[in-house]
């Protein structure tokens, strides 16, 4: 325990002040007032206005994608992006149990089906490996990819970039084509994260980001889906916006919509906040820094999650991996204690009733991480 102590009193050195240390705040420094006073003075409040258009240019151009959709989260731009990609009821997706739930809830959205396949070690991402192994058990058939086992159609593969960390993205893109399957990435963690020199989101058919209250840039709410198919990027944006048919009165609308579009009043947010986006990765580059060369020097037995070769990560949440699970409760229950806020990484999928019976490959990697990785403190440091 008294080791333990000396991790936390680290970071209150590089947390400096009174009360709780938080996980993730947000940080507002910027225009974000005057943005929204603007937005206050218009009336343009709801999910027409002039931040929403400003949005989704510079995000397009902040990515290097050619297209972006304004959404009010990242889980309803996965959903989309599933939609437009063809994934139909019954279908399987491939995905990673080491996720957020909102990447298997958008899947089952669709009325398709989880296949999880076990994350790399070190990106904490969907394994390469994994993925190539997944497809030995697949044949080709006129119309796609077909799981033999369980004789599901495989539509797409969701890979998600992990607290920031990128994937092998390159070569997970070169299994989907060969095996004829969707490539939609879930970079809802990963604004400002790059693998050889693409930002993550841009690989894929689609990529899909969020900005919820505790991301790298916030707008409280918020996401977007990023595209290079101006087709693809037209649709998306016209069933996000319930299907109406564009007309200075009439109320038509042609399909299926929903009602997804990002606010004017949230899209000033996140404007502001784009605007500080290289500040902000520098502080936060730094914080890995500081974290990187504390544990190296003082427990290297506690591996610090840096990126690989070739990536650029985020750092979104650093993280830290203890090598039993029961090193890992006892710093969490000491941490919080002492008004630390650290955290475990999510529940894997299949231990959750909803998906626990979904098809899975062994998850060694994936129940590993599981029971030894802890989040640290990853706010921007004033």
């Amino acid at each position: 325990m008294e080791s333990y102590n000396r991790i936390i009193d680290f970071i209150k050195e590089i947390y400096p002040g009174e009360g709780v240390i938080p996980l993730h705040a947000p940080h507002f420094f910027g225009k974000e007032k005057d943005y929204l006073n603007e937005c206050i003075d218009s009336t343009f409040v709801s999910s027409v206005g002039p931040f929403v258009d400003r949005m989704e240019r510079d995000l397009a151009t902040y990515t290097g994608s050619r297209f972006c959709v304004a959404v009010v989260n990242g889980t309803s731009a996965l959903h989309i992006a599933l939609l437009l990609s063809g994934v139909k009821r019954g279908d399987g997706v491939i995905t990673q149990a080491f996720s957020f739930i909102a990447t298997s809830n958008a899947i089952s959205y669709c009325g398709a089906q989880p296949f999880f396949v076990d994350i790399d070690e070190q990106t904490l991402g969907m394994s390469a490996s994994a993925l190539e192994h997944f497809f030995e058990g697949t044949e080709q058939r006129e119309d796609g990819c077909y799981h033999v086992e369980s004789g599901k159609k495989i539509t797409a593969c969701v890979p998600m970039h992990s607290f920031g960390m990128p994937v092998d993205i390159l070569e997970i893109k070169r299994l989907c084509d060969h095996h004829r399957v969707v490539l939609i990435e879930d970079a809802a963690e990963s604004i400002g994260s790059y693998h050889q020199g693409r930002h993550t989101g841009t690989l894929g058919k689609f990529g899909v980001f969020s900005f919820n209250g505790n991301k790298t840039i916030t707008c409280g709410g918020g996401g977007a889906i990023i595209t290079d198919d101006e087709e693809l990027a037209r649709s998306a944006k016209h069933i996000t916006t319930q299907a109406k048919v564009p007309h200075p009165y009439e109320f038509y609308h042609d399909e299926i919509g929903f009602n997804y579009r990002c606010p004017n009043i949230n899209a000033a947010l996140l404007c502001a906040q784009l605007e500080l986006i290289e500040q902000i990765l520098m502080n936060k580059r730094e914080t890995a820094g500081l974290y990187r060369s504390f544990f190296e020097s003082e427990f290297p037995a506690i591996r610090f999650v840096s990126e690989g070769v070739d990536k650029k990560s985020n750092y979104w949440l650093n993280a830290i991996l203890f090598q039993e699970e029961a090193q890992r409760e006892n710093f969490i229950q000491l941490a919080i204690q002492q008004k630390v806020m650290v955290r475990p990484a999510w529940r894997p999928m299949h231990h959750l009733p909803m998906f626990q019976n979904a098809w899975r490959d062994g998850l060694v990697n994936t129940e590993k991480v599981y029971q030894t990785l802890v989040n640290l403190p990853s706010s921007v440091r004033v």
